[in-house]
């Protein structure tokens, strides 16, 4: 049964509610109570707001972040606004990638106050000359979002700093969480505004801001196309998971149907999130790396942003980068220049820069009265104590360095703490011997990447700079390895920014480096930055998204769960879940039925440390094999002693231990063995094997059966002991390939077992039985959860079953979990397994009691007969009928 929501379930932020606005659009769906997938709900119906291409609509490219890549300004004396569009904006570079898009529309904040009287009419303008769509975000709310979660808690926490002591980050405030969802909520009522043909238009979130946006717009549109990129650092597990609304975080980004970071160690921390808080496991297919998250593959992206080539060349042609290189080069005569630019941020570590360069010049005095650092400060993004006390010891020690090592006409540091514009720092790149960027955290940073594209130059700038047409182009570079740009460039010299005296080592190593070197360097870095620009990041992007989002109309969606915990299941059109009323109606129509459990994740929840069988277990299997038409079997991997001692009371089970290696079809006949393996000897070579693994392995263990051998490590960390899994599992392969044996991975268990004991073999074995004896089954249910439960899936969809049946038998391949499988159906967990084998056993005791009734009545009606017949001394066939009459018993008796 599926019921439609009245109001908006994601209004609710943690069990918070939060007074936004109503959105006049109906809302999906959402699953209330388990129930069958139903046929009708193959046309899409089921999706709430329609999803369904609208006639006449062409793709659209529809970008969100916090800020428009506007530049605005209010005329005082007039009132009126005029806006432009910020050239040096990501945002707006990136379109140079939607070539094949004919609309892009910008969704965002603008960086100045709109006063509510006039924001329908900016809108307006907005829409008409920039498509861009404002979100007018009211001050206190976008002051606690942005100035608040934002940047007190998700920016330091993201660059590895603790809210430890009020200094250092602020302990979690609720209320700046709320406000933190009602403005991500009213950026999903702007997008719902523009998007129109969820077939064709593409949504692109941007960064940290806005991590909850897609559980939004995935709730309003099922089938979005959406992807989302941060641009920050993700923090390791460790740190992340100090964060109090950690999970509502993970799902929220999990509605996306691509992740994107820039480098490998982001995306490694978000997968160890997922894996380590939410049971989620990743795989790489033909170099994609994908999660499986309820039916929907969310695929990673790993591509570091680049910059616009035209933005940096057009500003190295631009007259005034001409004039401001002569003027630096006379200002700079003899000297030899070295650039820094930077945020005003306590994560670029420009104090640390500093004192590396102070260091350098207290150890190489050649280069005192020779060396500049040229320190570009720009403005700080954010207000905080943090930041002030950043900006005073900056300016301490850069008078300290002056100070000490300075004289008049020469000042070692030149720090310029102002809004620089661009074409003033492309003069300042061009000329610099050597850049360095120290930052010790920092998302990407593309400062080298300008830095290398202005040393590179252009005729224009050759000329200004002196230099002869053609001659070859050097560059240094001193990067952090703490940044995000840091894996792209292999020619910089990479360094620790906490290491002072490393970091100064480094910075006499670029300057004093031969030319040859300097140019191979440089020929690298910029053979790689003019390659991989923005443009190409974008297309790169959108390519991998259109992947991702290619089977979004092959499958069949629901919208589940409440709040930010809200998540689209999507299954396949023959994968559904399975209806207690469907199966009980095929299982009353049969007289003969097979029934084969798995044990383990299926009759009992893998998370439960007492694996032994609850009395509701027991009775439930007892219920089902009275049942004289039922053959009830659990196949396990477990051994033959657990399962004979754990289920003794059940006399009419049958038991296939050890995956069918030891069998038995009741617990009054004996144990079969297979004859599939008669020599175990493959155990002293692979007991020795997972021995060595259990020792490097902390919470692994080993379990011995008599004809297979097991590693565990569900109780290991999740990353090592999956890693360890893997490692284990190519190196038995390796050591057994003479033997013969299958070595198999499971849910955290690795296996070697004889080859050809399969649970696949029993099923097919009591099936087979069933047919030779002349009583084909009808009904056919098998149950599982793990890998080894495939094979019986298999067999039982694959065995010829008797021609002599009236109709195909009634097969029922169940799997316990939203997964893919070889089953047709689906149960959620052990419970609805366990609700459903219930009803099958009320449906047995019905039909039993129904037949047990009726031949009771009959035989106490033939035994009055026989004793009233007795007692008036006839024949009991001459007996026509006996009966109460009130107080009297009357006797017919039958006459020629």
């Amino acid at each position: 049964m599926v019921s439609r929501s009245c109001i908006s379930l994601l209004d609710f932020a943690s069990g918070n509610m939060i007074n936004f606005s109503q959105s006049p659009r109906s809302l999906p769906r959402i699953m209330t109570v388990p129930g069958i997938i139903s046929d009708e709900d193959v046309d899409g119906t089921n999706d709430g707001i329609s999803d369904a291409p609208s006639t006449g609509s062409c793709a659209k490219m529809i970008i969100v972040s916090n800020f428009l890549p506007l530049n605005a300004q209010k005329d005082l004396n007039s009132g009126i606004w005029s806006f432009s569009f910020d050239e040096d904006s990501l945002l707006l570079q990136m379109k140079d990638g939607f070539s094949a898009i004919p609309e892009v529309v910008y969704v965002g904040s603008l960086r100045v106050d709109v006063d509510s009287s006039e924001q329908e009419e900016v809108s307006q303008k907005l829409l008409e000359e920039f498509n861009c769509v404002p979100t007018f975000i009211p001050p206190d709310i976008y002051k606690k979002f942005y100035h608040g979660f934002c940047k007190h808690h998700l920016w330091p926490l993201f660059h590895y700093m603790l809210p430890l002591c009020p200094d250092h980050g602020n302990h979690f405030d609720r209320l700046l969480w709320q406000a933190y969802v009602s403005a991500n909520k009213i950026f999903a009522d702007k997008v719902t505004e523009v998007i129109n043909n969820t077939e064709e238009d593409y949504v692109w979130v941007h960064d940290y801001h806005l991590m909850v946006l897609p559980t939004f717009l995935r709730k309003r549109f099922n089938r979005i196309k959406l992807g989302f990129f941060l641009h920050s650092p993700f923090p390791s597990s460790e740190i992340y998971r100090t964060l109090l609304v950690r999970d509502e975080i993970l799902k929220a980004l999990l509605n996306a149907d691509l992740i994107g970071f820039h480098t490998f160690d982001y995306a490694r921390h978000f997968l160890s999130c997922c894996s380590r808080m939410l049971g989620l496991d990743y795989e790489s297919k033909r170099g994609h790396i994908g999660l499986e998250y309820f039916g929907r593959t969310v695929y990673i992206k790993i591509l570091p942003v680049g910059i616009h080539m035209g933005r940096v060349e057009s500003a190295l042609n631009h007259p005034s980068s001409s004039i401001k290189v002569k003027e630096i080069q006379e200002q700079f005569k003899g000297k030899r220049l070295v650039i820094g630019v930077d945020d005003m941020d306590i994560f670029k570590g420009i104090s640390l820069k500093l004192l590396a360069v102070e260091h350098l010049l207290l150890q190489n005095s050649e280069l005192q009265g020779k060396l500049v650092l040229v320190q570009i400060v720009n403005p700080a993004r954010s207000l905080g104590k943090d930041v002030q006390e950043e900006k005073m010891e900056i300016y301490s020690i850069t008078k300290r360095i002056n100070d000490t090592f300075g004289f008049p006409g020469y000042e070692p540091v030149v720090l310029i703490d102002r809004h620089v514009p661009f074409c003033e720092k492309t003069a300042y790149y061009a000329l610099a011997e050597c850049c360095i960027v120290n930052a010790v955290r920092d998302g990407m940073n593309l400062i080298p990447y300008k830095y290398i594209v202005c040393r590179q130059g252009t005729p224009k700038m050759d000329e200004a700079l002196g230099v002869a047409s053609g001659s070859r182009h050097t560059s240094s570079l001193v990067v952090s390895e703490f940044t995000g740009c840091s894996p792209s460039l292999s020619g910089a010299i990479r360094v620790n920014p906490w290491d002072i005296e490393a970091v100064a080592n480094a910075v006499a190593t670029a300057i004093n480096m031969p030319d040859l070197e300097k140019q191979l360097r440089h020929g690298k870095h910029y053979c790689y930055v003019s390659s991989h620009d923005v443009a190409y990041w974008a297309r790169s992007f959108m390519q991998d998204l259109k992947r991702a989002c290619k089977d979004h109309y092959s499958k069949r969606c629901w919208g589940i769960g409440f709040g930010l915990n809200f998540r689209i299941l999507s299954l396949s059109p023959s994968f559904r879940k399975l209806s207690n009323d469907y199966i009980i109606s095929a299982y009353k129509r049969t007289s003969k039925r097979a029934i084969f459990l798995d044990y383990d994740g299926t009759m009992v929840p893998h998370t439960s440390l007492d694996k032994t069988p609850t009395p509701e277990v027991i009775s439930v299997l007892n219920n089902l094999c009275a049942d004289p038409m039922n053959s009830v079997f659990i196949v396990s991997g477990r051994g033959k002693k657990s399962l004979s001692d754990w289920f003794v009371q059940c006399e009419n089970l049958g038991i296939a231990a050890e995956h069918g290696y030891f069998f038995r079809w009741s617990g009054m006949s004996d144990w079969e063995t297979s004859s599939l393996a008669v020599d175990f000897d493959w155990k002293n070579i692979a007991e020795p094997v997972m021995r060595l693994y259990t020792e490097a392995t902390d919470g692994s263990y080993i379990e011995v059966k008599e004809s297979a051998l097991v590693w565990h490590h569900q109780d290991a960390d999740p990353d090592f002991g999956s890693c360890q899994a893997k490692e284990l599992l190519d190196h038995l392969e390796n050591v057994l390939a003479n033997d013969p044996v299958a070595v198999k991975r499971g849910q955290n268990i690795v296996e070697v077992k004889p080859q050809g004991v399969t649970k696949g073999f029993v099923a097919e074995k009591v099936l087979s039985k069933m047919i030779a004896s002349g009583k084909p089954p009808g009904f056919v249910l098998c149950i599982g959860d793990d890998r080894s439960d495939e094979d019986m899936f298999e067999s039982i969809s694959k065995t010829p079953y008797s021609s002599s049946l009236p109709s195909a038998p009634a097969i029922f391949a169940c799997t316990v979990g939203q997964k893919p499988s070889k089953a047709r159906y689906y149960l959620d967990d052990t419970v609805d397994v366990l609700a459903l084998l219930q009803c099958l056993a009320d449906a047995s005791s019905s039909n039993l009691s129904s037949t047990e009734t009726q031949v009771s009545f009959d035989n106490l009606v033939s035994d009055i007969n026989s004793s009233v017949a007795c007692f008036v001394g006839i024949d009991a066939g001459a007996l026509h009928n006996a009966r109460w009459d009130d107080e009297e018993f009357v006797v017919s008796i039958k006459h020629d």
